[in-house]
């Protein structure tokens, strides 16, 4: 079945800010952590982090040690004093939207104004938001409201930043009609109005929209009526298991869109289930194909082909005559590292893709024997070349198998915090482009035919370069499942903006760096095509900020794209010629 997955689907930025502010927290492993009142209005993420040892609080009453995060909806004036004084660290995870509104009512109900806002009274944001008013702010979520809120000479509106749009405006207009002159301040979240025109807008293209998220978020809930003002068929569900695949086997297209409370691992999860139903109308042929393109993604024998063409990238830069015995080696060796890991990792995976987390369960054994062979044979093709060669190949090996194995002694583990390379921060990233290179650029020289230092160099620093960039940007789609499970990735070191201007700082200086040697003459002209692979890894980079990619297969096979590119780009080379 084929999914429409909206691109605002999943976290707003408060609630992603707020979350990953507790998850740091609560990785650092330095005390009690406690939320003030629920985090997010979502079930499933309540209950992960309390397997992280995050506590909800209603009070803190007879609490005086730990940290105390609040919330991204925001508490009154009056509760935040309460905590300042309970001795407990405090952590303020208000959303920043939410503080412009809280601000704005502050500051004109101090000058003689009465504040209206328009949302839920009984919501946690409203509550917050209404005790900014110095007792001058009032709640309407109805036009009878409306008509019983008191009179006044100055009068400022303001919405819950959830609120849907259709229903602000229609109130805005009673409460114009009672008060003309009324300061209206348009203050719903740019996220929820997105996620709101975005169901609309793709409504005439799909057959039923599947809405995802707590079914007590006030925001999701919203966002199902307004699916359903569209007139089609819409499921609210929580999770998978929820789906209604009897009625959705019905459909051709169905479109998915989720809260602003929902992570993205609930919304991949949804999003797999539903393209695995087989529709009425799909042909035995089109799901052959579809199951086919899912194992190659899911077995990694993808990533070891894109790893296959890079490296005869690599040989036609190097200098060398083109064979099928280093980028070999570069495909065996890369499934392997990424079969062994993938079956030794079995935290993160389990967030950041489900179905490939319960592939690698359900065949174990079969992806295990595969792994070793795959390490058998890169070994005795090694020794085609030299002795040297075998013993370097069997040294990456053991460096990528011991990776996310535990390498200090249970003893000394008080003594240093890293007790697996993995741990290290950024170390993922760095590793595996560092790996990549030695075998395709630097395992060559060992051999009979080695090529010059200097091209072999400038081969190095372009597969570092763009295998790095490849891992950091599957690092930032992952980031929620390695914050959860306390990985220390590019991301999360340094934070998705300044991972995103290193990312382009390397992409800029890999290519002036195999321009100017292909102008300098160190490696052949082929240097000015490859140059492509780094404008198509850049333009990657762009449709992320641009919110155009989603993970998944399309995303995947997007980004291991530049990888066969540079394989075809070397095919055409020797078609020239």
């Amino acid at each position: 079945m084929k999914v429409k997955l909206a691109k605002t689907a999943g976290f707003c930025m408060g609630v992603r800010r707020a979350l990953e502010m507790v998850l740091s927290e609560a990785n650092k492993r330095g005390g009690p952590i406690y939320t003030y009142g629920p985090l997010i209005h979502n079930d499933q993420v309540m209950k992960l982090l309390e397997t992280k040892g995050v506590t909800v609080l209603k009070e803190v009453k007879d609490i005086k040690q730990g940290t105390l995060v609040i919330r991204a909806h925001g508490i009154p004036p009056v509760e935040r004093k309460i905590l300042k004084t309970s001795g407990l660290r405090l952590i303020d995870a208000t959303c920043p939207r939410v503080a412009r509104v809280q601000a704005l009512i502050r500051y004109h109900t101090a000058k003689g104004y009465m504040a209206v806002i328009v949302g839920d009274k009984d919501h946690a944001e409203v509550i917050g938001l209404k005790g900014h008013g110095n007792g001058r702010a009032h709640v309407v979520g109805s036009f009878e409201d409306v008509g019983q809120l008191p009179e006044a000479d100055k009068v400022i509106v303001v919405a819950q930043t959830t609120q849907e749009k259709n229903s602000f405006e229609d109130l805005v207009r009673a409460i114009k009609n009672r008060f003309s002159d009324a300061l209206v301040f348009d203050t719903i979240c740019d996220a929820t109005r997105s996620r709101q025109d975005e169901v609309r807008a793709v409504a005439p293209y799909v057959d039923a929209i599947v809405v995802v998220g707590g079914y007590h978020s006030g925001n999701t809930r919203r966002l199902a009526q307004v699916a359903e003002s569209t007139g089609l068929p819409v499921f609210h569900v929580e999770t998978a298991e929820e789906l209604d695949r009897d009625s959705l086997s019905s459909m051709e297209v169905v479109g998915v869109t989720a809260g602003a409370s929902t992570p993205n691992w609930m919304i991949k999860k949804i999003v797999q289930k539903i393209e695995a139903i087989r529709t009425r109308k799909e042909r035995l042929l089109g799901r052959w194909i579809r199951y086919a393109l899912k194992f190659l993604f899911q077995s990694n024998l993808i990533v070891a082909t894109g790893a296959f063409c890079l490296s005869h990238a690599g040989t036609i830069l190097s200098g060398r005559k083109p064979d099928l015995l280093n980028p070999s080696l570069a495909f065996l060796y890369v499934y392997a590292m990424h079969v062994l890991n993938r079956l030794l990792d079995k935290g993160a995976s389990a967030y950041n893709d489900p179905e490939r987390a319960y592939f690698y369960t359900k065949y174990r054994r079969p992806l295990l024997v595969s792994g070793i062979l795959a390490i058998v044979t890169a070994l005795v093709l090694t020794s085609i070349l030299s002795l040297s060669s075998t013993i370097a190949m069997g040294s990456l090996i053991v460096l990528g198998a011991i990776y996310s194995l535990p390498i200090v002694p249970p003893s000394r583990r008080h003594l240093w915090r890293y007790s697996k390379i993995k741990d290290i921060p950024g170390s993922k990233t760095l590793s595996q482009a560092l790996a990549w290179g030695a075998v395709i650029a630097l395992l060559p020289l060992l051999g009979p035919s080695a090529p010059e230092r200097i091209p072999a160099t400038i081969t190095f620093i372009f597969v570092v370069s763009i295998v790095y960039v490849r891992s950091a940007i599957f690092d930032i789609f992952q980031l929620q499942g390695d914050l959860i499970v306390g990985a220390e990735t590019l991301p999360i070191t340094l934070g998705q903006k300044k991972t995103l201007s290193l990312l382009k700082g390397i992409l800029a200086g890999g290519s002036i760096i195999l321009l100017a040697s292909t102008l300098l003459l160190t490696t052949c002209h082929f240097g000015y095509l490859l140059v492509l692979c780094y404008g198509t890894f850049f333009l990657c980079i762009l449709a992320h900020e641009k919110q155009c990619l989603h993970p998944g297969n399309s995303f995947e096979a997007l980004v291991e794209g530049n990888l066969f590119l540079a394989g075809l780009l070397g095919l055409f080379w020797q078609w020239l010629k």
